[in-house]
């Protein structure tokens, strides 16, 4: 069996750069994200890379705040939420849909079967909005344990990005989550009370619900 070993979190780089290379199977991923450490493709020279930024994003579940105009339209909402379905399509239109602030997508091939994979095996998750049969908007993420990533969401009707990420939450707290792990605090994410915090105070919440860091 296998040994993966990262560098430690606190020989990054000041743009938190921990290492360059390795693969995408999953083993690979889970030991990243247990060491608070995750995959985000730099340039095709450098098409597989690890972070862990300090600070670092989160969304602590009791600081949410819904905007009166959000929570108006999920009352009226006319997209059916699912969780754990079309996992695939969701990080594929993650991928292709653009955004603003974003020439180019992170999400590689190599990254869509990581995550892929680890979705079949229990580690991932994913959130939908559907306006009838078609895929609206949705993120995805992963879960182990009492831990959650939000890696990225799309949208394309109104509110239904947003909309997923607030069943999302809910459900997390259902199931005795209490945060979720952002990396950046988006605008969106802010908007809901995300923060950074310091990337000591991150690893000691990891240490908090068992992981190794």
């Amino acid at each position: 069996m296998r040994k993966v070993v990262f560098p430690p979190v606190e020989a990054a780089t000041e743009d938190g750069l921990v290492a360059v290379g390795g693969d995408m199977l999953p083993d690979t991923i889970l030991e990243a994200y247990s060491r608070g450490i995750f995959p985000w493709p730099l340039s095709p020279e450098f098409p597989l890379a690890w972070f862990s930024p300090d600070p670092r994003g989160i969304l602590d579940f009791k600081d949410v705040h819904i905007a009166k105009s959000l929570q108006k339209f999920i009352k009226k909402s006319p997209f059916e939420i699912k969780h754990d379905v079309s996992f695939t399509e969701i990080i594929r239109l993650c991928a292709a849909i653009p955004r603003k602030d974003q020439p180019s997508t992170w999400i590689t091939p190599e990254i869509i079967a990581g995550y892929t994979a680890l979705f079949e095996q229990g580690f991932a998750w994913c959130t939908g909005a559907w306006q009838g049969q078609r895929l609206v908007g949705g993120l995805y993420g992963v879960k182990i344990g009492a831990f959650r990533s939000g890696e990225s969401m799309f949208t394309v009707e109104d509110n239904a990005g947003k909309e997923s990420l607030v069943a999302a939450i809910e459900r997390f707290k259902l199931e005795g989550v209490t945060w979720m792990d952002t990396q950046m605090v988006t605008p969106v994410v802010k908007g809901l009370g995300g923060k950074e915090i310091d990337r000591k105070v991150f690893l000691a919440m990891l240490r908090k619900i068992g992981f190794p860091t």
